[in-house]
């Protein structure tokens, strides 16, 4: 019953966009000796119209998938946004809005797709987007330079459980955000009072660990209901 139930509880959680909504291009850069730089093109019924803009990579994960993720610089930033989207979103969709939020917010900003969203190899689980969501912190680290103290996480629905995951395991962070949160992947389908072991991002187990500042955005059902 547990295995059956969490089976179902995945199939909540993620609904890769298909066909993904963009394209990866190779484009030679003359400037770096013939080097090939990946490129984002938009798919059909989505316009980036920013796509010039951000970095586009491919980072490998501990479970030896290659997962997409865009970087945008804004020279005037001191902190770093690392973003992991909805349950239903790629990167081709979320990226005119990752490049906005970082002019607006003067905020350097990363996002990545999950293993089998997009161009990302291998299958949407629970466990790779843990490995999904440090793949991508790893190459903040190491590629550009960026400090624990100044990375804001945040989490967009399904998003929250690798958030979380991550942020118990770093104790400088700037902050949190947790935007349409789950406390957990069975409390989505069940009201449950308590956490079974069969249960999937057990969102509401882990929040106690985080140490920084968190900030929850939800809307209410009494407003949703209006």
């Amino acid at each position: 019953m547990g295995a059956v139930t969490s089976t179902m509880a995945a199939k909540f959680a993620f609904f890769p966009p298909s066909p993904p909504s963009y394209e990866l291009e190779e484009e030679e850069v003359e400037e770096e000796g013939g080097a090939k730089k990946l490129r984002m093109a938009a798919g059909v019924g989505v316009h980036n119209g920013n796509r010039e803009y951000g970095d586009v990579l491919k980072l490998e994960t501990k479970r030896g998938n290659h997962v997409v993720a865009v970087y945008f610089k804004n020279p005037e930033a001191s902190l770093t946004v690392l973003y992991s989207h909805g349950n239903a979103a790629d990167l081709g969709q979320m990226y005119d809005l990752f490049c906005e939020l970082s002019l607006h917010l003067c905020v350097n900003l990363m996002g990545y797709d999950y293993s089998g969203y997009g161009k990302s190899t291998g299958k949407p689980t629970e466990q790779n987007t843990y490995v999904d969501i440090e793949a991508a912190y790893r190459c903040l680290e190491e590629k550009y330079g960026v400090k624990e103290e100044d990375v804001i996480l945040y989490g967009q629905s399904v998003g929250s459980g690798p958030t979380l995951d991550l942020a118990t395991r770093l104790p400088k962070l700037r902050a949190v955000v947790l935007h349409s949160p789950i406390a957990s992947g069975l409390r989505v389908i069940y009201p449950v009072k308590r956490t079974y072991w069969f249960d999937i991002y057990k969102n509401i187990d882990k929040i106690p660990f985080v140490t920084c500042p968190v900030l929850v955005i939800h809307v209410s059902i009494s407003y949703l209901g209006k």
